[in-house]
């Protein structure tokens, strides 16, 4: 009330003053008396009151989009009011520091062991593992154990060799996996070996993948949920041929399953689908927690079949905070409040929880592509059968209007649904995707379809697609 009453005074009296309040601690708003705008690109010379503070940074964020509408990002936006108490209640918790926040730790390790259980691990209390600050760093984690091995087994075959070192060390994958494997690969000085998309096939193919296998590959990863149709890569067949490739030629590659989202969807709806540990071959598996593990951002998960998947010495041990720890990450301090998340949303569901949960987003995605299927302006690649994800383009008369344009005006409407071309040898092809998440009911899809409805004449009068819409969608959110 003081910094409506001292604004009210100066205008009244015709003098702009600034209030007179403590900056740090008092509540009234000096903004009202300023002569100019704090800075934006660099740090103002003096404080502000916590409430102008929070205020300028609140209104500027409401230019934002609504997380709930965004059906590009695979992230979680809605966790229950108790897991938003137990995120505030450890947001100051370093989840490197186990000696100061062991139950922090105590609860990781919990969720290492529910995992390993749930991916069927041969041993679940001898699986090795750890949460990261999401799934790419678990992927890049285990990209490191893989080349780590192999560098081991090069080692001894090229003992008394004329040209120690000489070799390359290769990864062979779809070309569709996630950006992060593209870095991985060139942050560590590795050859990516891509299967092209080919015709209706949107994913890696088991024979071909095995084909680019030589004896400096390190491992084949295989994405459990494609990021670009939603659909999972055949693990059971590719571990079948790499099998046959070491029948004939002694090679023994592993391999690494990207489960980001579908490592959290698999096992409640899919239970008869073998593509984890119960394979042999698969050495390690990933996924997000904060994905279709239901936790809001920064929290992921990388798991290793036994110690001997994941070499020793990669695992540095710190005394320095107070306790011999051991800690293998990219990272050092990071959050431990996601992880503490992670166990109340395991605890929270359960196995029955989670189905019924996952089960629910799936119903709403293959209800969505029906309807959408439905419609003489689209054609569907997916249906939402294996991730909550579907993909759809154009029909092939379809003319006066593309993707592009699609996504362009339902960002007019509210909805980011991204549009996109895929990549090498079907670069012809551009695709809307939706996903589905946790808090997107079947009442958000009616309003999604509504307004697609409602845009679809305009767009059908069109004289052809928009100039340059391509290049002004945004588009690809993993």
């Amino acid at each position: 009330m003081a910094l409506h009453r001292g604004a009210h005074e100066a205008k009244k009296s015709g003098e702009q003053r600034k209030v007179a309040v403590n900056p740090f601690f008092g509540e009234a708003n000096p903004v009202a008396g300023m002569d100019t705008a704090p800075p934006t690109h660099r740090i103002p010379d003096g404080p502000l009151a916590p409430s102008t503070a929070y205020q300028l940074v609140h209104d500027e964020l409401m230019l934002d989009g609504n997380s709930r509408l965004n059906l590009a990002t695979f992230v979680t936006t809605w966790m229950e009011p108790q897991a938003d108490v137990l995120l505030a209640e450890c947001r100051d918790k370093n989840m490197i520091d186990k000696d100061e926040y062991p139950r922090t730790a105590e609860l990781e390790r919990r969720c290492v062991s529910m995992l390993a259980a749930l991916w069927n691990a041969p041993d679940p209390a001898a699986a090795v593992g750890c949460s990261t600050t999401g799934s790419s760093e678990a992927c890049m984690l285990a990209g490191m154990a893989l080349k780590r091995r192999w560098s081991q087994r090069a080692a001894k075959r090229e003992a008394g060799s004329r040209y120690p070192g000489a070799a390359r060390p290769n990864l062979v994958m779809g070309v569709n996996v996630q950006v992060c494997w593209d870095k991985f690969c060139n942050f560590w000085e590795i050859e990516a070996r891509q299967v092209p998309m080919e015709g209706d096939r949107f994913h890696l193919d088991p024979q071909a993948a095995a084909d680019l296998c030589d004896e400096n590959t390190i491992g084949v990863v295989a994405v459990l949920g494609s990021t670009f149709d939603g659909s999972y890569e055949p693990v059971a067949e590719l571990c079948a041929a790499l099998d046959a490739l070491q029948e004939r030629t002694g090679l023994d590659i592993p391999v690494h399953v990207d489960g980001a989202s579908g490592g959290m969807i698999a096992p409640f709806l899919d239970e008869d689908l073998v593509w984890d540990f119960r394979l042999p071959r698969v050495s390690s598996i990933n996924t997000s927690g904060h994905k279709y593990g239901l936790v809001y951002p920064g929290v992921g998960w990388a798991l290793w079949r036994s110690p001997a998947e994941l070499p020793e010495e990669l695992v540095f041990r710190v005394n320095y905070l107070g306790g011999d720890m051991p800690t293998f990450a990219l990272n050092f301090s990071r959050p431990g409040a996601q992880v503490v998340a992670q166990y109340y949303t395991f605890l929270r569901l359960g196995r029955e929880g989670y189905r019924a949960v996952q089960q629910a987003t799936r119903e709403v995605a293959r209800g969505l592509a029906e309807r959408i299927g439905a419609l003489d302006d689209f054609r569907l690649l997916t249906r939402g059968n294996e991730l909550p994800v579907f993909a759809f383009t154009t029909a092939p008369d379809v003319s006066a209007f593309d993707v592009f344009d699609v996504s362009r005006r339902l960002r007019e409407r509210g909805w980011l649904v991204p549009a996109y071309t895929f990549p090498k040898n079907r670069e012809d092809l551009s695709v809307l995707r939706v996903v589905c998440r946790n808090g997107f009911s079947a009442d958000l899809g009616e309003l999604l379809l509504d307004a697609l409805d409602s845009l679809l004449p305009e767009l059908r009068s069109q004289s052809g697609p928009l100039k340059g819409s391509a290049s002004k969608v945004t588009a690809f959110h993993h």
